[in-house]
């Protein structure tokens, strides 16, 4: 039984930007001045959760089924991405659990971690727990340069 269960991990990193596009996580738009240099959306939360959804299945990574070279990705919506990965990339797996980590030094995210939550759980129908930290200002995020997601999962094999 445990050689079917399968864990995966991603991170995904953004840069701010004054003329990118606006922060969303995990679907949600973040009320705030920061905006993300990104090809698609940006959204750090979802694009983490993708390749964690995709090491866990062993199946590569974002870059590799979206690649930002592509022109027909530019501006995607990052919870297409993520439903395509869902519908046809897990085929065989069964999600268990999702959990993630935002690191932002600003926003302040506490307002918007249910929320995220809520819509995370409704697009993977699965639970999730959702945490946001700083980096005490140190480094790039620390110093307000960027935003970071972690995401971790939990497969498992579906019985054949």
């Amino acid at each position: 039984m445990y050689s079917d269960l399968r864990v995966g991990f991603g991170l995904d990193f953004h840069r701010y930007d004054p003329s990118g596009k606006p922060l969303k996580l995990g679907g949600i738009l973040i009320k705030c001045p920061e905006k993300v240099s990104a090809h698609s959306d940006g959204d750090c939360l979802i694009h983490a959760t993708i390749d964690a959804l995709l090491g866990g299945a062993a199946k590569g990574d974002i870059g590799e089924l979206f690649s930002d070279q592509d022109h027909s990705y530019e501006n995607a919506s990052s919870i297409d991405l993520l439903k395509t990965v869902v519908n046809n990339e897990l085929i065989g797996y069964q999600i268990i659990n999702l959990d993630v980590t935002i690191v932002a030094q600003y926003p302040k995210l506490s307002s918007y971690k249910g929320l995220i939550k809520q819509n995370m759980e409704s697009l993977l129908k699965v639970p999730v727990s959702v945490k946001a930290t700083t980096t005490e200002k140190m480094g790039f995020i620390g110093s307000g340069q960027g935003i970071a997601c972690f995401a971790t999962v939990l497969l498992i094999k579906n019985q054949r």
